[in-house]
């Protein structure tokens, strides 16, 4: 994995776990709490361009776009005819495809082509905490082991050893999770 491919900076995580940001395992870590936050979202969240996804109408005047922000619409096909932006359709960065003209998309499955670009140039600072947080744990814990005793030492390892998120985590894959026609 290329370093510009991470959710977080390896120099802040090796500012973390004192060791340097080269070191295989701090990478190892910070390529698996990547991975995994963006397999908890659906979606690669740093840009992704000319994206085609298939929609299903809601018979509504907006359908959500499954990943925002939205930085650009190429197209809209609606059961295959190609849509004018302007005129048929607009879009926000929010991810929202509105309909235009008082009309309203057809309450129908797979009827939207829709082709567009989304994500974040920057990663947003709470998902780079957030995966951060998630690989210090990945470095530091012994899978597995909820208690260690060595000699007259022992630690035991808190409920996000046993548990595999944090309330922090959790919040964040709550809100860039890829949307359905059914979400906000």
């Amino acid at each position: 994995m290329a370093t510009d491919d991470y959710l977080a900076d390896p120099a802040e995580l090796a500012a973390w776990v004192g060791k340097p940001a080269s070191d295989p395992k701090l990478l190892a870590a910070l390529t698996a709490a990547t991975r995994r936050f963006r397999g908890a979202v659906g979606h690669r969240v740093t840009l992704v361009e000319d994206e085609t996804v298939i929609l299903d109408g809601n018979g509504r005047e907006s359908v959500p776009l499954p990943v925002w922000p939205t930085t650009a619409v190429a197209s809209v096909t609606l059961n295959g005819q190609l849509l004018e932006e302007t005129t048929a359709y607009d879009w926000s960065d929010m991810g929202v495809l509105r309909r235009l003209g008082c009309r309203r998309w057809p309450d129908r499955l797979r009827c939207l082509t829709v082709v567009y670009s989304h994500g974040w140039a920057d990663v947003p600072e709470d998902i780079a905490e957030a995966v951060i947080d998630q690989a210090r744990s990945m470095f530091v814990v012994t899978p597995g082991v909820q208690s260690k005793a060595v000699g007259g030492q022992s630690v035991t390892f808190g409920a996000q050893a046993a548990i595999g998120v944090t309330d922090q985590w959790q919040k964040a894959v709550d809100r860039y999770k890829i949307r359905t026609s059914g979400d906000p």
